[in-house]
C-alpha cells in the first residue's frame, strides 16, 4: 500500500502537514508531497479537506508468495517445549490444505536427537543452527538467523508459541521481512484459494473473536497459544530432511551477553503441562489464604494458578496467572476458588476436561463454564474438601 496526493484536487492548504508522525509531507509548488520517510500509516487521509489523499493498494503477486508453512520448534535447555508439537500438528492441517511442506526452525546447543524427534512428530524438513552461544534465547540472534533463513526462502506461513520466547521473537522477525504479524490465536485455518492464513484471536477484551488476514506481506506471521491445538501422535516411520545452516557464530555480534539463567522454582508443578490445576483469585482476601489453594493442590497433586486480580495484588507471581495475559491450560481438571470468572480469565482455562468451581456469590461468570459448582463460602468449603480428600488417601 502506498499514500497518493490527487494533484488536481489538492488546494495546498498544508492541514495533512501537522498530523504526520513521520513528517514525511511538504508542500512543493502548492501541492502536498508524499516524502520517502513515509510509512503509509494513513493518518493524513482524514486530516484532507478535499480528499486528494488517498491509499493505494499494490497488486500482490501470488507466484511469488512463497513456499511451504514453517514453524518455530521451541526448546529450552535442549528440550523441546509441547507447544512445538502442538504447531506441528497445527502445522500439518495447514499444509494438507494449500499442498505445501512443513519445515521446523531449531535453534539452540547440542540439538543432535531433536531433529529426529521433530519429523516423528510432523516436519517434513528441519533447519538447524547448533553451536553452544545459541543455548540461552536471544532476541537479536535468533532473529537474525530466522530473518536469514527467510530471505533465502521465504515460507508462505510462519508460527510460533505465544510464549515469552515467541512474543519476544516473532515481532523483530515481522518488522525485519516487513510483513504482518497476529499474536495470541486460538484458531487457524486458510483459505486453499488465496491460500490466506485464517487468524483468529480474542478482540476487545476477549469479548469477541476476530479473524485476520495479511493478503499484501509474506510470510503470514502468527503466535499461537499453547495449549489450544492438538498435537499428533509420534510415527517412527516418518522420513525427513535435516539441513544445517550457517550463521555468525560470533557472540559479540548480539548486542546482548547472558550472565546467568536463574530457573523459576517458584512452581513445584510447571502450571502449563499440569492435569490438575487449583486457582485462586481476589475472594481469597489476602497473600496468606493462599496456603487454602497450595494445600489443595498439593492434596490433588497438582498445580497452583491464579487469576490476574490476584498476581497484581502480589499474592502469587506471574508465572501462576491463568488467562487471557496469562498462561492457557488445557488440564483434566480445574477448580476456581474466589475467582469471578470474567471472559479474560475463561480463555485461559475454558478447554479444561473437568472444571470446578467454590464462589459465594451464585451469578459469578465462572458457573457459566463449570461442570461443578459450589456457592458458599470458600474460607469453610475449601479446608472440609482438603481434609476429606486426604482422608480418602
Amino acid at each position: 500500500m502506498r499514500i497518493r496526493v490527487a494533484e488536481e484536487k489538492c488546494n495546498g492548504c498544508g492541514e495533512c502537514i501537522p498530523v504526520c508522525p513521520s513528517n514525511a509531507i511538504a508542500l512543493e509548488a502548492g501541492v502536498a508531497r508524499i516524502l520517502e520517510s513515509c510509512t503509509d500509516c494513513g493518518v493524513c487521509i482524514p486530516a484532507c479537506p478535499t480528499e486528494a489523499i488517498t491509499i493505494e493498494e499494490e497488486e500482490f503477486d501470488i507466484r511469488s508468495a512463497g513456499k511451504g508453512v514453517w514453524v518455530f520448534a521451541e526448546q529450552r535447555s535442549g528440550e523441546l517445549q509441547e507447544v512445538a508439537y502442538e504447531l506441528l500438528g497445527a502445522a500439518r492441517d495447514l499444509a494438507s490444505k494449500i499442498d505445501a511442506q512443513v519445515t521446523a526452525v531449531l535453534i539452540g546447543d547440542s540439538l543432535e536427537k531433536v531433529p529426529e524427534t521433530l519429523i516423528k512428530m510432523g516436519a517434513d524438513r528441519v533447519l538447524v543452527a547448533d553451536h553452544p552461544s545459541l543455548r540461552d534465547f536471544q532476541d537479536d540472534r535468533y532473529a537474525d538467523i530466522v530473518s536469514q533463513l527467510i530471505a533465502e526462502e521465504p515460507p508462505e506461513i510462519f508460527l510460533a508459541g505465544a510464549t515469552t520466547i515467541g512474543r519476544s521473537l516473532l515481532p523483530r522477525i515481522a518488522a525485519r521481512v516487513n510483513t504482518g504479524l497476529t499474536a495470541d490465536c486460538t484458531h487457524l485455518d486458510v483459505d486453499q484459494e488465496k491460500k490466506l492464513l485464517l487468524q483468529t484471536r480474542p478482540a476487545f477484551g476477549g469479548n469477541l473473536m476476530a479473524t485476520i488476514v495479511c493478503p499484501q506481506r509474506r510470510p503470514q506471521m502468527a503466535t499461537v497459544r499453547p495449549k489450544v491445538m492438538k498435537k499428533l501422535q509420534s510415527d517412527g516411520q516418518r522420513r525427513g530432511l535435516v539441513i544445517r545452516k550457517p550463521f555468525n557464530e560470533d557472540p559479540s555480534h548480539s548486542r546482548m551477553r547472558i550472565l546467568d539463567f536463574i530457573e523459576d522454582i517458584t512452581q513445584r508443578v510447571n502450571v502449563a503441562t499440569a492435569d490438575v490445576i487449583v486457582s485462586g483469585g481476589r475472594g481469597l482476601k489476602s497473600r496468606e489464604n493462599f496456603a487454602l489453594i497450595e494445600d489443595l493442590a498439593e492434596t490433588l497433586g497438582g498445580a497452583v494458578g491464579a487469576s490476574r486480580a490476584a498476581v497484581d495484588s502480589g499474592w502469587i507471581p506471574y508465572s501462576h496467572q491463568i488467562g487471557q495475559t496469562g498462561k492457557t491450560v488445557c488440564p483434566k481438571l480445574y477448580v476456581a476458588i474466589g475467582i469471578s470468572g470474567q471472559i479474560q480469565h475463561r480463555v485461559g482455562m475454558s478447554s479444561s476436561a473437568v472444571t470446578v468451581a467454590i464462589n459465594k456469590d451464585a451469578g459469578a461468570p465462572i458457573f457459566d463454564v463449570a461442570d461443578y459448582g459450589i456457592v458458599g463460602d470458600l474460607f469453610e468449603i475449601v479446608p472440609v474438601l482438603t481434609k476429606s480428600l486426604k482422608e480418602m488417601r
